[in-house]
């Protein structure tokens, strides 16, 4: 039976819609080092700047494996659920995005399911370096989860999932945001402080 592995590393720290900080390149250097002698067959990364330095660094460690970018690995929101199926503290969470970055969020999320998350023919290991929102989706996709559920599912910068894709099964979470690669002063980027633990 084929499994398709697939990684999904969240970028590393970065100024507000800019470039990587030092933190962030300090993560993505020890998640390139983590990750190296995977056998992966691909490495795909959003176009946005954050994730596109991310994955040049960690590509760095993974000497023949190709990269691309991929409009599927961006940042969007793939779903936006109706108020009433919100916890009320998430009740305006997504209220600055239009309809149409709702709909393009939408669409591109069905296309990274169809690409990413469903079995391959052979044994196949894959990385996406993306984005908290697209992460929590796929999460919440192989665990089956309410549509509206992704909201709250958060990773560290760099921290490292893993989902295993195989015929007549249900997808498995086999990792969720594995941080065992960073060192505490850059371990807790991407979550609110409330929420270390």
């Amino acid at each position: 039976m084929a499994n398709r592995l697939l990684y999904l590393v969240r970028h590393g720290e970065a100024a507000e819609d800019g470039p990587l900080t030092e933190a962030g390149r300090e993560q993505a250097r020890l998640t390139g080092q983590r990750l190296a002698g995977v056998p992966f067959s691909g490495l795909w990364h959003s176009p946005v700047t954050r994730a596109a330095q991310t994955a040049g660094i960690i590509a760095a460690h993974l000497p023949g494996v190709p990269v691309a970018e991929s409009a599927l690995a961006g940042d969007y929101v793939p779903h936006r659920p109706a108020r009433e199926e919100l916890a009320p503290a998430y009740a305006s969470f997504l209220d600055g995005y239009t309809e149409q970055e709702v709909a393009e969020g939408a669409a591109l999320a069905a296309a990274a399911e169809q690409r990413f998350a469903r079995p391959a023919e052979q044994d196949t290991r894959e990385l996406v370096v993306t984005h908290n929102f697209l992460i929590a989706w796929l999460v919440r996709q192989a665990l089956d989860a309410p549509p509206a559920r992704w909201i709250g599912i958060n990773q560290q910068n760099c921290g490292v999932t893993v989902l295993a894709y195989r015929d007549g099964r249900p997808p498995a979470l086999l990792t969720f945001n594995d941080v065992s690669h960073l060192p505490e002063p850059v371990r807790w980027t991407g979550v609110p402080p409330a929420l270390h633990v």
